[in-house]
């Protein structure tokens, strides 16, 4: 669980606090591209004072998503570093390596923070290595098909084809 009261936290100011959970993020997969994710594996720490809580974190695991030109699924494992700190007290305090949040109550909950940061880690374009015809989107339907660049370059339009011969009789 990673939830602590600020209590609990302060109680923990001497001693430190090690992370080593596995959590399920599966809820994000209905607000994004991700089409699901496995249980995720966060590992780090955090250092204590009595103003503030800062952790450093590392977030390990998969998520499926779909590949940008077939639609298939694609299997994309991710690892994500990440440093966090909250603020017990609103106050005057600048850092630019660190992202910020003041405490809302009195329980600091990392698991927003896990979820926001895959959703951040989506790319924006994945490709499959080998598409599966059977699974992907359709290569052709009516009045159309998918090219290929070099496919593009053989052929003539058509309707272009009078244009082409007009300039071929200007270069002679």
């Amino acid at each position: 669980m990673l939830k602590w009261t600020l209590f609990q936290l302060n109680q923990l100011q001497h001693k430190g606090l090690e992370i080593n959970e596995t959590v399920d993020v599966s809820e994000i997969t209905s607000h994004s591209d991700i089409r699901s994710v496995g249980p995720v594996h966060v590992t780090g720490r955090a250092d204590l004072s009595s103003k503030k809580a800062t952790f450093h974190l590392t977030m390990e695991g998969s998520m499926v998503l779909p590949c940008s030109r077939t639609l298939v699924d694609v299997d994309y494992p991710f690892t994500i570093k990440t440093t966090e700190t909250f603020l017990f007290q609103p106050g005057e305090y600048e850092s630019d390596d660190e992202e910020l949040h003041t405490v809302e109550g009195d329980q600091i909950d990392l698991l927003p923070i896990i979820q926001e940061s895959i959703i951040l880690e989506v790319p924006m374009q994945i490709f499959s290595d080998s598409p599966d015809k059977e699974k992907s989107a359709p290569q052709s339907g009516r009045d159309w098909e998918v090219v290929t660049e070099e496919e593009t370059k053989e052929k003539v339009d058509p309707r272009l084809a009078g244009l082409a011969k007009f300039f071929e009789k200007d270069k002679e």
